[in-house]
């Protein structure tokens, strides 16, 4: 990847840890003052034009390559979204034409030079993220999404093997959905268990880079197009931001090694 400084997979064991969520909220809040770009890999579920509002969108092409789509959020997206008829068209491909669609998106498209590229994968170490790991050639972060619960953190163990095997050069972890905050007592409620992600982080050698709340506000910004970086929730806000911070510098390298 010539036109990205870094590039940053996110990805997870299992599905429902809220993945897009953190790579969407991350790509919005480094994309304040960077010149981020994200790459919707996830082919089957491509959710992040909905999380970003720009739904319905195409891209258009100049000099023979593919632009991006640009955001409100100064994120350029790039997704197969964008080439499907309709919302809830399945794309139903096998493994080969999975690879021909990453390395088009990689190599095909006119990203401009780019600070970072957040790439967001599907769950599970299939086509997807070994595509990307084999056309970049040498990943530099990779972003391990989970809940705290035993079942995601069995497969989030798989999700940093994966990472290992393929040379990607730091591999941090993110708890999601760690709590939530009863509206009426203001209590918090372990849903999932508590602190299994950073326990993980530190049995099997990676670092930790932080944990985020379970909020209603959460999920009602990514119904509507709207990041939880952009929305009205102080909490959810700086939660994202700080996290986002965290990973630009472990991306670089500056932080988090360990």
């Amino acid at each position: 990847m010539k036109t990205a400084d870094h590039v940053l997979m996110v990805l997870s064991g299992k599905g429902g840890v809220g993945k897009t969520t953190v790579a969407v909220n991350v790509a919005a809040a480094l994309g304040r003052r960077l010149r981020v770009g994200l790459l919707d890999a996830d082919l089957h579920g491509p959710n992040v034009p909905k999380m970003l509002g720009i739904e319905g969108a195409t891209m258009r092409v100049h000099d023979g390559k593919l632009l991006p789509v640009p955001t409100p959020y100064d994120v350029a997206v790039v997704s197969i979204a964008f080439g499907l008829s309709t919302a809830d068209t399945p794309l139903i491909w096998r493994g080969p034409l999975k690879m021909k669609a990453i390395r088009e998106f990689l190599e095909d498209v006119a990203w401009g030079q780019l600070d970072l590229l957040v790439v967001d994968l599907p769950p599970g170490t299939g086509d997807e993220p070994l595509s990307v790991a084999q056309v970049v050639g040498q990943v530099d972060a990779a972003l391990v999404v989970t809940t705290p619960q035993a079942v995601a953190l069995l497969d989030a163990r798989k999700a940093v093997n994966f990472a290992r095997k393929v040379g990607v050069k730091r591999i941090g972890v993110v708890e999601n959905m760690a709590s939530l905050r009863c509206p009426h007592c203001g209590a918090e409620i372990d849903l999932f268990g508590q602190g299994g992600a950073e326990r993980m982080a530190e049995e099997i050698g990676v670092p930790f880079l932080g944990r985020l709340p379970l909020l209603p506000e959460v999920v009602q910004g990514g119904d509507r197009g709207c990041p939880a970086i952009a929305g009205e929730a102080r909490e959810v806000r700086e939660a994202f931001l700080v996290l986002a911070q965290r990973v630009w510098d472990f991306v670089g390298g500056h932080a988090g090694q360990g």
